[in-house]
């Protein structure tokens, strides 16, 4: 197993990463299907094709997930991996056509790099050419590579994030995985010790400030930084119904809440998505015990995602620290 999201059979991931401008995306294919589910917690989201994941609507399977930066404006790619399915035959059978289904979320990253440069169509596509199974990039590539966290006194006290990814085996040969950008508003912090591994960096010397803590403060009264996100997704090899794949989008938020304080802020638009890749009747799995890994990994890969990414553009990342 190589701990990331594509250990689970018949997920590839593949990157496009422009470090000059400081974004990018992040396309994760199932190109034979998966049924998804999809829960937004935060209260600025960004994203795509959410409505159809909801179990009461016709569409049950999915063809790709894509994460993007660039704002709003990254949501131009998921046309791109649209293309490069359509190409392959791959999408829901209309008769007339295959329709390629491809839920998106973004994060905003533009106030680091290049603001006017975006991840559009021509990057989803290039993110598809990339994709593999097997290892996967983690740190400033993807929809990481603009991502920062800390930003309670906005981007000049912030740390570097970026993408990470993370898996565990379980039972009779369940796995469960993630993949997450982390562009947080709070700290990222140890679950275990409740230490801030990266966050907003203290103007007066080293370490981090409590953003939480301050937040009860006067600064909880100043704060403008309506610029953040958390997107992700989890998968399985586990056979979920849908219902059952957006109770374990809902239970994956938990891991964010372990690993990111604090989150869930309506500055924040935290989204996750589920997949399930299992066939009926194999490898059929306890839910709430999907769910609960489904948490476990997520919060491993969102620590993965700062303790592998880079200083860029002048923001510095904890391994600088």
């Amino acid at each position: 197993m190589y701990n990331a999201i594509t250990d689970v059979p018949g997920i590839k991931v593949g990157h496009y990463t422009d470090l000059e401008a400081a974004t990018g995306c992040t396309v994760i294919l199932c190109e034979k299907g998966a049924v998804g589910g999809v829960d937004v917690r935060g209260g600025a989201p960004g994203t795509r094709e959410t409505d159809l994941l909801r179990p009461v609507h016709l569409v049950e399977k999915v063809h790709a997930i894509l994460l993007a930066g660039g704002s709003a404006f990254g949501l131009d790619a998921a046309t791109g991996v649209m293309r490069y399915l359509e190409e392959r035959d791959i999408g829901f059978d209309v008769k007339v056509a295959k329709v390629p289904i491809v839920p998106a979320a973004i994060l905003f990253d533009l106030t680091i790099g290049d603001p006017k440069v975006r991840p559009d169509a021509e990057a989803g596509y290039k993110a598809c050419l990339a994709a593999a199974e097997g290892p996967v990039a983690e740190g400033n590539v993807g929809a990481g590579t603009g991502a920062t966290v800390g930003k309670l006194l906005g981007p000049k006290f912030a740390s570097k994030s970026g993408l990470g990814t993370a898996s565990q085996k379980i039972g009779k040969g369940i796995i469960v995985g993630a993949i997450v950008a982390v562009n947080a508003f709070g700290d990222v912090v140890d679950p275990e010790t409740g230490e801030i591994i990266a966050g907003t960096r203290n103007p007066l010397g080293k370490g981090f400030l409590n953003t939480l803590e301050r937040m009860k403060g006067d600064l909880g009264q100043t704060i403008l930084a309506f610029t953040n996100t958390t997107i992700g997704v989890v998968a399985t090899n586990a056979y979920l119904t849908k219902e059952e794949a957006n109770k374990v989008a809902q239970m994956a938020h938990n891991g964010v809440a372990m690993a990111i304080r604090p989150a869930h802020t309506m500055f924040d638009g935290d989204t996750i998505f589920a997949l399930s890749l299992g066939e009926p009747g194999r490898k059929k799995a306890n839910v709430s015990v999907i769910g609960a890994v489904a948490a476990q990994v997520m919060a491993q890969a969102i620590i993965r995602a700062v303790k592998q990414a880079e200083s860029l553009h002048g923001i510095p990342a904890a391994r600088d620290l």
